[in-house]
């Protein structure tokens, strides 16, 4: 449970600007659109081979 202190005077729109940066911090709203679809270990395999070859060549291409 996400609990925002609220101080005396505060305005309620600095407040649920807290609470919604809390929110996006816990990671519950990307967790929950992961659950929504069944991705097989060989497609996550493949898409984390994709990006590692794609960061390997950014890092060569910075070295020249």
């Amino acid at each position: 449970m996400i609990v925002v202190p609220i101080k005396e005077g505060e305005n309620i729109e600095r407040a649920l600007k807290k609470f919604k940066r809390k929110f996006e911090k816990t990671g519950v709203m990307r967790e929950l659109r992961d659950r929504q679809a069944f991705t097989k270990q060989s497609v996550v395999k493949r898409i984390a081979h994709e990006k590692a070859v794609y960061v390997a060549k950014l890092h060569r291409d910075d070295e020249i």
